[in-house]
């Protein structure tokens, strides 16, 4: 089977300012981003496919857009960056 890629949507200026105040997306606390993090530390620290997402998902307790919104989330704030090939790496916290 083929894996596809999750896209990360480009963040939009409401996301880049509530970002700039340090506040985390809509429906999601820090706890629940600390969580995702800590999550994604034990997959590797790489969100690209949908084989990576899942786990992040059950393990912090997460909906597919609530990790969706992370992901960008701490792209935006510079704790994450954009792989070349696709998906992110989180460059923050157990992933540093």
């Amino acid at each position: 089977m083929r894996r596809r890629p999750t896209i990360v949507a480009g963040a939009g200026l409401a996301l880049l300012a509530l970002a700039a105040c340090g506040g985390a997306p809509e429906g999601v606390n820090e706890d629940m981003v600390a969580d995702y993090v800590a999550a994604a530390a034990t997959i590797g620290c790489v969100m690209k496919f949908d084989t990576d997402y899942l786990p992040v998902e059950l393990q912090a307790g997460l909906t597919r857009q609530q990790a969706l919104d992370i992901t960008t989330y701490l792209v935006a704030t510079e704790r994450a960056v954009n792989l070349p090939d696709g998906g992110v790496k989180l460059t923050t916290g157990a992933c540093a």
